[in-house]
């Protein structure tokens, strides 16, 4: 990977995104400095998340290519939809990083300020539809006791309209909240301010 020596990476806030003493790469590689960018110029921040990949841009890329697929892509699952497993999954996880952004996400997803607080709380207290109910029973289950999930776990998905391919990617994105609940956890990662006041 080249690097330009004279491109500065954006300004970044003060002080580490997690607990750990891992400065990022010196000098940032292009396309890592160009990510951040497009970052600071879409989101108004580099998320901290990014930024504690930063040293080690290798592990910022498979992690960032994962993300983007999962949460991104197409799918059968809405942008929507796949932050409200963020958010179930991490309130069970009691993810304070990931709770704090993806409730944000879903805040602006869904134009309900409301929502995105019951989705952090308890999205049991949430007027939901079949569809979404069955979509997090099976995320919390995975969350929970993942080796009891059984194919009459997987029909209920399917009488609630999601395909197989879909039932794929609701496992999927369960799975990387649960792995990224506990890299966050265990590093005292912290969200953003800019977060909190997000489509309030």
């Amino acid at each position: 990977m080249t690097t330009d020596p004279d491109r500065q990476p954006p300004e970044l806030p003060d002080g580490p995104p997690t607990a750990l003493d891992l400065p990022p790469a010196d000098p940032l590689p292009e396309d890592t400095a160009k990510y951040f960018a497009v970052c600071q110029d879409k989101l108004g921040m580099v998320p901290n998340v990014l930024r504690a990949y930063a040293f080690a841009p290798e592990k910022l890329r498979a992690f960032s290519g994962m993300y983007n697929d999962l949460m991104l892509a197409p799918s059968g699952l809405t942008k929507l939809e796949r932050e409200m497993i963020a958010v179930a999954v991490s309130s069970i996880n009691k993810c304070f990083y990931c709770l704090t952004a993806h409730g944000a996400a879903v805040r602006e997803l869904s134009g309900d300020p409301k929502l995105g607080e019951l989705m952090v709380m308890n999205w049991r207290a949430a007027a939901l539809s079949e569809r979404h109910r069955a979509m997090l029973l099976f995320a919390e289950k995975m969350t929970e006791r993942s080796h009891k999930i059984e194919e009459e776990d997987r029909d209920a998905l399917r009488e609630a309209g999601f395909t197989d391919a879909d039932i794929f990617d609701i496992a999927s994105v369960a799975g990387f909240f649960n792995m990224t609940n506990r890299v966050a956890s265990a590093t005292d990662m912290r969200p953003n301010d800019d977060y909190h006041a997000q489509a309030r």
